[in-house]
């Protein structure tokens, strides 16, 4: 009886399995209507003023919630939003002035219980995300006023987040501040984020202004990659000594308290590089730096949520966006469909059909990681080989 039980449940599992690589290769990739997932986001999300609340971070603002907004917006042909988004964004996190100043990081509740700024440090991922996006709005919308803010966050992003590291190149700082650390002049270092650099932004940007250095961290990132992802899975957080090179650290490397790791920040670095444009030669030099979460995965269901720095992933698995996430990412290398399908089926089983959100505590983060993956699947966006957006709305 139990051998018959479990055959069943073999067979039926099979099918299911069947059933997906079928959907993935015949659907190409077809819009499916309204997006559903993004009008979900939006109604748990996004308050009536344009501010993207993560619940379960006390409610707080980050620039970063604001920029992957204006960029689902833009991808959705919602203005409305959009503009919400960009308004308060202005408001609250630039000092009334986007052209002027980058949106500090963190917008939240103080210990005084009052609604405000408590970093002005701003996020360099957020930044260049917000410069890329209002320069596309500006493009796809025929409205110079978003590439003009655009070009003009461009300008603030090259003077205070980008730096030449000796012996390696023009790089992303984090931030402009907290991140070069000297305690001698011949002693120095940088930390950086992987997952702060995705290459078609930094090519779509280079586009815009051939002149500013865009297209020497674009050559750089691949890299950075392969140097900082020593046993093929990326790290949240790496330093650069000089002489030395890359090596995962924490993310600050003062506190000696934590581990390295590639965990919540790096899902992303697989995530770019699945939706990397097919015909970009630098894709192949980004994939073959992180190639060891698609190894691990031909053999297991669900994705590590942390691997060490010594390569070895940790025995929890990864939340639903992790999954999510990985979609694009597996589908760049051929004969793995049965790994990418798991991913799909372990997606599809973490959805909520009542909010329509994924996970069991449906995150603002995983709600994010889904958008992207969900919409690059379906085609409601695809990056151009010069990293120019691509929607089905316009053929601009």
């Amino acid at each position: 009886m139990n051998t018959r039980i479990k055959g069943h449940t073999q067979v039926k599992k099979s099918l299911l399995l069947v059933l997906v690589l079928t959907m993935l290769a015949t659907t190409g990739g077809c819009k499916q209507g309204p997006w559903l997932l993004w009008d979900s986001y939006s109604a748990h999300f996004i308050d009536d003023q344009g501010r993207v609340v993560d619940h379960q971070g006390n409610d707080r603002t980050t620039s970063e919630g604001q920029a992957y907004g204006l960029f689902f917006a833009l991808v959705n042909n919602d203005r409305a939003r959009f503009d919400h988004l960009l308004n308060w964004t202005r408001a609250n996190m630039a000092s009334g002035d986007l052209s002027t100043h980058l949106p500090g990081w963190l917008w939240g509740k103080n210990a005084a219980g009052e609604w405000k700024s408590l970093d002005s440090n701003s996020a360099s991922d957020a930044d260049v995300w917000m410069a890329y996006t209002l320069i596309e709005a500006g493009r796809m919308w025929k409205a110079p006023a978003y590439s003009t803010l655009g070009h003009q966050m461009m300008t603030l992003i090259a003077k205070s987040e980008i730096t030449d590291l000796p012996g390696f190149g023009l790089m992303l700082l984090p931030a402009p501040i907290g991140y070069h650390h000297q305690s001698s002049p011949s002693l120095q270092s940088w930390t950086l984020n992987p997952s702060y650099l995705p290459l078609f932004l930094f090519e779509r940007l280079a586009l815009e202004d051939p002149g500013g250095p865009w297209q020497h961290v674009a050559l750089n990132i691949p890299n950075l990659l392969r140097q900082s992802a020593v046993h093929g899975y990326a790290m949240d957080w790496v330093s650069y000594v000089p002489g030395d090179g890359f090596f995962p650290v924490v993310a600050h490397p003062e506190k000696n308290t934590e581990t390295p790791l590639g965990s919540y920040d790096a899902i992303r670095v697989y995530l770019w590089a699945g939706m990397i444009d097919a015909g970009d030669k630098q894709k192949g030099e980004v994939l073959s730096a992180i190639p060891a979460m698609s190894t691990y995965l031909v053999d297991h269901d669900s994705p590590p949520e942390k691997v060490s720095d010594l390569g070895i992933p940790m025995a929890q698995d990864g939340p639903a966006g992790y999954s999510a996430a990985l979609l694009p990412y597996l589908s760049s290398y051929p004969g793995i469909e049965k790994a990418r399908a798991r991913q799909m089926i372990r997606l599809s089983k973490m959805r909520d059909q009542v909010s329509g959100l994924y996970g069991k505590d449906q995150t603002y983060f995983d709600q994010n990681l889904a958008l992207f993956a969900t919409g690059f699947l379906e085609s409601r966006f695809r990056f151009g080989l010069d990293g120019k957006l691509k929607v089905d709305w316009t053929n601009a």
